[in-house]
């Protein structure tokens, strides 16, 4: 199979992940989105690496994979936190952090 295959792929997966980002207001889409797009950088890493016969990008790729892992435990942790807190996954109802504003 020819990388330009790889590269397509990869890059449709990213704008896909990219369009989710924007343009939705739920907790976990956004969190899918991110991981959509990371998968997607992984992948075009492995097929650099492939290509140019070098296992730099197949490294750099397990790690990617690796911090993919660790994020979701730690997002979806928070996800659950919040939503205990809110009965929501609407971003736009966490407004925790906006100076002078309370959200009880």
């Amino acid at each position: 199979m020819s990388p330009n295959a790889f590269y397509l792929l990869a890059s449709i997966l990213f704008s896909i992940g990219l369009v989710g980002l924007v343009s939705r207001k739920n907790l976990f889409v956004l969190y899918m989105s991110i991981e959509l797009m990371l998968s997607s950088v992984s992948l075009i890493l492995a097929t650099l690496s492939k290509v140019l016969g070098d296992a730099s990008g197949s490294v750099i790729s397990l790690l990617i994979i690796g911090v993919i892992a660790a994020e979701a435990a730690v997002f979806l942790a928070m996800i659950i936190n919040l939503y205990r807190a809110k009965k929501t996954l609407d971003s736009d109802r966490f407004t925790l952090l906006k100076e002078g504003e309370r959200n009880d």
